[in-house]
């Protein structure tokens, strides 16, 4: 991992769109700082297209899409994208599966987490999981008391047992059943709603992210960034970020708003 003033200034003015997943990223203990908001804002009124990646649920994203500066948020580790059309008053939610087998999903997913609760009693289901649509959140550091690396380890393990996908953020695991992740629904997203094929998307896109299940996107995005705090991930990282800031979380994604205005 670069520092992130070593990003080219030619490549920093040839990006149009910002990619970014949000907790531990824009944030910062668990808090959007007014920092990240308004780079949030500066970058968008720059004419730059943003795209929240997030693990988060669908009824926070249904908020974020309507009411952030944000072009549209995919959500749940990539099962939807919403989109606000601020003129027309109306949400566009676009999802990977059926209505159908996300409640055919979801049946098994309430087997499984009766299973995992039991395995590791200390782990508990996110707060935020009455808001989800597609996929199952196990806290193990947001509300709960950190848990060892045995134990998130563990409930990877039983999700995948399951037959489930199963992705480690900064403070969930994450299960579902399909086969998409945050970066094959951004490459759908930026192709329907903004008509940006693979070649484009590659050049003119940079990820910032900051934890394991950010690896497809650092893995695909040649300018992938990691705040400061992806370095506590280092030996869990399938793939790194090319560059790195100085700061973390939400103080990072402000310094790489602002390495990226400083050149346009």
């Amino acid at each position: 991992m670069q520092p992130l003033a070593s990003l080219p200034a030619d490549v920093r003015r040839r990006i149009e769109i910002v990619l970014c997943d949000i907790d531990d990223t824009l944030t910062t203990n668990g808090r959007l700082l007014a920092a990240s908001y308004s780079a949030l804002e500066k970058l968008q009124q720059a004419g730059l297209i943003v795209l929240p990646i997030t693990g988060r649920p669908a009824g926070w994203c249904d908020h974020i899409a309507r009411m952030w500066p944000v072009d549209g948020v995919v959500g749940e580790n990539g099962a939807f994208y919403f989109r606000y059309d601020q003129a027309g008053k109306r949400m566009l939610r676009v999802y990977w599966q059926s209505a159908a087998q996300r409640a055919a999903d979801r049946r098994r997913l309430a087997e499984l987490e009766a299973r995992i609760l039991s395995a590791v009693p200390a782990s508990r289901v996110a707060s935020d999981q009455r808001y989800r649509e597609a996929d199952l959140a196990i806290d193990y550091c947001e509300d709960v008391e950190p848990l060892p690396a045995a134990q998130v380890e563990r409930i990877v393990a039983l999700f995948e047992e399951a037959g489930a996908c199963a992705k480690v953020s900064s403070i969930h695991v994450n299960g579902w059943f399909g086969d998409y992740d945050k970066l094959a629904m951004t490459r759908r997203m930026l192709e329907e709603q903004f008509g940006l094929r693979s070649e484009r998307i590659r050049d003119r896109a940079l990820f910032v992210g900051d934890s394991p299940n950010d690896a497809p996107m650092f893995s695909y995005f040649p300018n992938s960034v990691g705040v400061a705090n992806v370095r506590a991930f280092a030996d869990q990282l399938a793939a790194e970020p090319a560059y790195v800031t100085r700061a973390a979380g939400a103080h990072g994604f402000a310094e790489l708003a602002d390495a990226l205005l400083s050149v346009r």
